[in-house]
């Protein structure tokens, strides 16, 4: 195709092709226009999300944009921006804002970098660490299958700078899978970080066509397994969306999967379809139903399980190091 056929930045709405300001050719939230069934599901009552703002939020906001970061909480569309914001922290997403892969649940872009990284993004990462003031930071990426290492150097790279700028500050890196390549998952874990995670997103039969062909249930397992073997300190973590056709049985064998592989973290969320194009949602898990898959996990002994309908991977992430299931006690979020 060429340049003329493109749809210009300005312009360019969900599914549609577009060039960014890098040069780089994606599509907008990932997703190909037409390529979903376009049926949506009546959001139920319990599924509303705070608003919040104010001074906090804003000097946030005013950061991350002023430092030209990429966070997962405006890509992804994550429904609990306005909290984490308001709450001043934010997760941080590394080497671009172009994802190689295509998961039918992703709103972030998708496109082919070429090799592109920014060499000033850890120096930036690490800065925008220091003004947010963080003890603790999720640093989170796209997938770069384009890089020979998947991008595993640049992520280290950034950890080290954010480490040597802000000693005092807690790093959880949420990571590709790196096809696989657990010398690439060593250069991660190695960089300092207190925790690592890498999502299995949903269960084993939903993989694909959930998931982008290159992704996989046993590849991200043994990404986990690995990286809980090879530094038996580091915290371990996971996320599945729930809403998309699971039953109970399969949950409860993820469940046993991870713990058979040393995850100690894992959260349930419900899935939220982020445009037509998307995956559809097959059904709104209730509150009481998320607090049962908690106690579930509990009992299977994760040192922590964070479960409700607007838990993301990264809600409440702060506080995982005080190990008190991140200050949540009875109802879970969307329960009220």
């Amino acid at each position: 195709m060429s340049d003329e056929n493109l749809i210009p930045t300005v312009q360019v709405t969900s599914g549609e092709k577009f060039v960014n300001d890098r040069g780089i050719t994606a599509i907008k939230d990932g997703i190909k226009a037409g390529a979903g069934t376009g049926d949506r599901l009546r959001k139920p009552d319990w599924l509303r999300v705070r608003i919040r703002g104010g001074e906090t939020f804003e000097r946030v906001s005013d950061i991350v944009h002023a430092h030209g970061l990429a966070t997962v909480c405006e890509e992804a569309k994550c429904p609990n921006m306005s909290e984490c914001w308001s709450s001043g922290t934010a997760t941080i997403m590394l080497l671009g804002d172009v994802c190689t892969r295509a998961c039918r649940f992703c709103a972030v872009n998708t496109g082919n970098p070429r090799g592109w990284l920014d060499p000033e993004e850890p120096a930036k990462t690490a800065r925008s660490v220091q003004l947010m003031n963080l003890k603790y930071v999720v640093l989170t990426s796209v997938n770069r299958d384009d890089l020979d290492d998947g991008g595993a150097g640049q992520y280290a790279a950034c950890v080290r700078k954010v480490k040597e700028v802000n000693p005092g500050t807690a790093v959880e890196a949420l990571t590709p899978d790196f096809l696989g390549v657990l010398a690439d998952v060593e250069t991660v874990v190695d960089s300092g970080i207190e925790v690592f995670a890498q999502n299995v997103e949903t269960v084993r039969r939903l993989t694909h066509p959930v998931r982008d062909p290159r992704a996989s249930y046993e590849q991200t397992i043994a990404v986990l397994a690995h990286a809980k073997r090879y530094r038996p300190d580091v915290l371990t973590k996971t996320s599945l969306m729930l809403g998309l056709g699971e039953t109970e049985d399969e949950i409860l064998q993820c469940m046993d999967d991870l713990r058979a592989a040393g995850v100690d973290i894992v959260t349930f969320g419900q899935y939220l379809q982020p445009t037509a194009n998307h995956y559809p949602i097959d059904r709104y898990v209730t509150p009481e139903e998320f607090e049962t898959y908690r106690q579930w996990g509990l009992e299977k002994g994760f040192l922590e399980v964070v479960s409700g309908v607007l838990v993301r991977s990264s809600y409440r992430a702060e506080q995982v190091l005080e190990k008190n299931n991140v200050g949540l006690a009875g109802p879970t979020p969307g329960s009220v």
